[in-house]
């Protein structure tokens, strides 16, 4: 996912023919062609750029139906913007101003743009597309679709043409309003003028019937308006996740899974506006990133963005109206044309009757540059620059988690690696969290979080001399690195305490052809799989001296993946038996190897058949952008800091069939762009014969912000949020992320409870009781229990209920969390959860028994509500007995608060303040000692009763039912 960091660069110059530039790190004027009048006057003013994909050729489209085209030409001789200077001034590694001087000094290759020739339309132009041989254009009048070629093919022919009205695949009488076109995945989509979409390819083999003769696209409609509305007008291509976006009339978008070339492209999930369309306007641009894990769009009043599957991100539409038009930054007011540029580090927008360019700086999770278990597993982003780590993973789990700015760290990329090597293509951390490394263009770095040291390339021949390809990985102190070099495919070793040189490189080990993902699993196990479809089986072998490689397996999947390139990332799961005795040659044929390929989690299940391994394949997951195999994690979760505490030994556990003691190391989380989902022990998934079967075991947890990971030892969701912020005192506007939270703990122990395995839930639960909000998750649990009784109406049988008032008194605050509870939530629902209570008189008298005196004030407040408290009460004058002699003056108060509701005349607190030997205040209100505390002006604020019987004051806190108490973070304290 992607998160807008900072502000945008905005332009500060103007050239001599009155054009703003914007000048960003990046982007500078290499060549300029500029129309003269006459060709404005004849061909129309510019509409559109295209670009040839190998950048030779520019097609420039005019308003009276012309190409103007021109050649680009890079002369690698010549050099320009560079500039010598002759006082050198030697800049510190991490100086900022480093970065300058080298760009000065390296200069940029010279590029000409000349004027090649002017190619005219009279059928008039609707779209066009620069393609490697040709040019596609969509005509007006007659409706059809005309290729151009760049040169001649060898019959002379350069220019071919095909009536819209003699595509049997297209609707009668539409036209060609739109087009986009994807390299990668050679598909065009064309947008009809009725709202209509089809994904079309060029037939590059011609039939020989005569009918087929004239044929020169196939399509295939897939998207159809529903009685008018949701018209197409907008469209991308994500070639990474195979998905079509359309964005429709109504500024919604629909975004479909092109799974095949015949035509199967059915709906993968809708994506709702950001706002009303009186709010947003109509979409006016869509564009995936680089990399697929980000949607962009552009509105007529704004922009916002999702991640690849439909979770909601930044937005422009909460921006304040007015300081956006003063400041004028139009950026925010509407956008009317984006593209990625940098890698997918800067996101360029152009905004109508701004004339201007504006680049939004861009941060982005490490996950989608290289996907490894250990930046699953830490909040790690990496931006065009930086690297930036959430250090909340480091403190043990008693201590809250802090969305502080200072527990951010922040790493600086060595500017001369910048410079040479930029932008950066991928990134790793290690496990621990103590070693980062980049990798650019060419080349690699690393850095130790303790030292606040980067090490690079002394040798520039050396760092040039390959590419990372395949992703890298930390095994203690050496990283792990797939490159292809000129000649080779290989698997580097580096150690950290050595330089980055020939004598660094620790080992080195050939492969037959280039790996696709590498992932560390177990202990010392390391995965590689290739783009032969083979997946190796190495051991890292450590010494004294040295750590080499012995691969001990292999597993050819020929006929099981069809394509390599789509695989993200490997793992595989292995019987604790073999992990822990077994022989290490024999993993493979003990393995279940999980894929993730595009989107789908695809299972490889091994079987034994006749002494013969088999191998059954099923997808379990649809939709994942990331999954978390917590087994991956046990060295993060082995750590001090991290480890959970050990459950103590439960009879019923021992004896329960269903009962883990795992906890849930064993688990299995994933994100499908709506819910966190998580099996509590990955053998129920190996167990589950059918997907079905395996999807209905998941527990979905649903978050408001963008889960980043899940930190297993404090029992919470970890995630960013991004918000934007406007100050009258700043005259510009910016963006920034906030860390955000969220318990997943009730939603385990409900499934458990559920499932019926109270032993397992008690062990898990246990395992979790040292946090210092564990009473917070017990209210939670029983706040979604509840609120599924009350909207639901089940039978008691069907009831989870019993089972959870039976969970929870098995914990010594779970007479605090029910009437925490109670405080939350309406009047209306007490008695549904009363019902499966002891009564709220028993309650009070066990508070008492126990010393809680707050807990029992909060039950006088039940037993008033369920109209079983006397104004004259014999529990109040108790509780205020009990809170005078603990000294509790606060609570006396709050009694005191309480009484006066009931009895307005303040007889009844003269009464009960005479019976516990407090003498009340005079006609005057004075008090009858100085050295004596009583409550104060005890009839100034007297609690109001609301229409439900339940009080509302300063010290009573409501919250509806329909608001989730995962909201607040921590448990407000408990008070009457």
């Amino acid at each position: 996912m992607y998160w807008p960091m900072g502000a945008p660069q905005r332009p500060s110059d103007r050239d001599d023919h009155g054009n703003d530039y914007d000048h960003l790190a990046d982007i500078v004027i290499l060549a300029v062609a500029c129309r003269s009048t006459s060709s404005i006057r004849s061909y129309g003013p510019n509409v559109a750029v295209l670009l040839r994909p190998d950048a030779s050729i520019a097609v420039v489209q005019t308003l009276n139906g012309f190409l103007v085209t021109y050649s680009i030409t890079v002369d690698p001789n010549a050099r320009v913007y560079q500039q010598l200077h002759k006082d050198v001034k030697h800049y510190k590694p991490n100086d900022p101003n480093r970065l300058i001087y080298e760009q000065e000094r390296a200069g940029l290759n010279e590029v000409n743009l000349k004027f090649r020739m002017v190619i005219r339309i009279d059928a008039g132009i609707a779209a066009a597309l620069a393609l490697d041989s040709e040019v596609v254009v969509a005509t007006r009048k007659p409706a059809a679709v005309q290729t151009i070629r760049w040169t001649p093919d060898e019959s002379g022919k350069q220019t071919s043409t095909e009536l819209t009205s003699r595509m049997a695949w297209m609707q009668k009488g539409s036209s060609v309003a739109a087009m986009v076109y994807d390299r990668a995945m050679n598909l065009a989509v064309w947008i009809a003028n009725d709202g209509r979409a089809y994904a079309v390819q060029k037939i590059t083999r011609l039939s020989d019937t005569p009918d087929e003769s004239q044929r020169l696209f196939r399509g295939y409609e897939f998207h159809t308006p529903e009685k008018g509305s949701f018209a197409a007008r907008k469209a991308a291509i994500n070639p990474r996740f195979s998905l079509l976006a359309i964005g429709c009339d109504q500024s919604d978008i629909h975004v479909y899974s092109a799974k095949d070339y015949v035509g199967s492209l059915p709906l993968s999930h809708k994506i709702s506006a950001p706002a009303s369309f009186s709010t947003t306007g109509h979409i006016t641009c869509m564009s995936y990133s680089p990399d697929g894990y980000c949607l962009v769009a552009g509105y007529e009043r704004g922009w916002a963005t999702w991640s690849v599957y439909g979770k909601p991100g930044a937005t422009s539409f909460s921006a304040d109206d007015k300081l956006s038009e003063s400041n004028g930054e139009g950026w925010l007011k509407g956008v009317n044309n984006l593209c990625w540029i940098n890698g997918g580090f800067d996101l360029l927008l152009s905004c109508p009757d701004d004339h201007q360019l504006w680049a939004l700086p861009m941060t982005k999770s490490a996950v989608t540059s290289s996907f490894l278990s250990a930046n699953v597993s830490r909040t790690f982003l990496l931006s065009a620059s930086s690297l930036m780590i959430y250090r909340g993973f480091d403190v043990p789990p008693t201590v809250n988690v802090s969305a502080d700015a200072s527990s951010w760290q922040h790493a600086a990329i060595p500017s001369n690696f910048l410079v040479r090597q930029r932008p950066i293509r991928s990134a790793a951390i290690s496990h621990d969290g103590r070693y980062l490394a980049v990798a650019g263009k060419r080349g690699l770095a690393h850095y130790s979080i303790s030292s606040g040291r980067w090490k690079t390339f002394d040798d520039a021949e050396a760092e040039n001399a390959f590419v990372v390809r395949g992703g890298m990985c930390w095994y203690q102190h050496v990283l792990v690195a797939a490159v292809e070099t000129d000649d080779a495919y290989e698997l580097h070793l580096y150690s950290r305490e050595l330089g980055l040189n020939a004598k660094g490189l620790l080992h080195v080990e050939t492969l037959s052809s280039a790996a696709v993902v590498i992932s560390l699993t177990g202990q010392d196990s390391l995965l590689v799989y290739t783009y032969e479809n083979i997946l190796y089986h190495y051991i890292l072998n450590a010494s004294v001296s040295t750590v080499t490689l012995v691969q001990v397996g292999q597993l050819a999947l020929n006929g099981i993946v069809r394509a390599p390139a789509r695989v993200r990332a490997v793992t595989w799961i292995l019987p604790e038996i073999q992990m822990r005795d077994g022989d290490p040659s024999q993993d493979v044929a003990h393995a279940s190897v999980l894929f993730l390929v595009d989107g789908k989690l695809v299972l490889l299940q091994s079987s034994t058949a006749e002494g013969d391994p088999k191998y059954d394949m099923r997808v379990i997951a649809q939709n994942v952008e990331y999954f978390d195999l917590m087994r991956d994690q046990r060295t993060l979760l082995n750590s001090p800091n991290h480890s959970l505490p050990e459950s103590p030994a439960s009879e019923a556990a021992q004896t329960d069939p269903l009962s883990t003691t795992h906890g849930l190391r064993d688990s299995l989380w994933y994100f499908d762009g709506e819910n966190i989902r998580c099996w509590i022990d990955v053998q129920d998934v190996l167990d589950s014969s059918t997907t079905d079967e395996g999807s209905s075991q998941t527990i979905a947890i649903s978050t408001d912000f963008y889960p980043t990971a899940i930190m297993l030892h404090r029992g919470v969701i970890l995630g960013l949020d991004s918000e934007l912020v406007q100050r009258s005192d700043v005259h510009f506007a910016y963006m920034r992320h906030s860390i955000r939270t969220q318990l997943f703990l009730p939603h385990t122990l409900r499934r458990l409870l559920s499932d019926g395995d109270t032993a397992a839930a008690s062990i898990l639960a246990l395992r979790y009781q040292a946090l210092p909000y564990m009473s917070h998750a017990l209210e939670l649990l029983l706040h979604m229990v509840l609120d599924d009784e009350v909207d639901g109406n089940l039978d008691k049988e069907q009831s989870v209920m019993p089972s959870v008032v039976s969970f929870l008194t098995t914990f010594p605050d779970y007479l605090a969390s029910v009437v925490q509870y109670t405080r939350k939530t309406e009047a209306p629902s007490w008695r549904t959860l009363f019902s499966y209570l002891p009564p709220p008189q028993q309650l009070f008298e066990e508070s008492l028994e126990q010393g809680l005196l707050k807990t029992a004030g909060g039950y006088l407040l039940v037993l008033h509500t369920f109209q079983e408290l006397d104004t004259s009460s014999e529990q109040c004058v108790r509780l205020l007995q009990r809170a005078k002699e603990a000294g509790d003056w606060d609570l006396c108060k709050e009694l005191a608060r309480f009484l006066m509701a009931l009895d307005a005349s303040g007889n009844t607190l003269r009464e009960a303040l005479a019976r516990v030997d407090l003498e009340p205040p005079d006609a005057a209100g004075r008090k009858p000692s100085d050295d004596q505390e009583t409550p104060s002006r005890l009839t100034s604020h007297p609690t109001v009763h609301g229409m439900n019987g339940k009080p509302r004051g300063p010290s009573n806190l409501t919250i509806s039912k329909r608001q989730h108490p995962s909201r607040r973070f921590l448990p407000s304290p408990t008070g009457l």
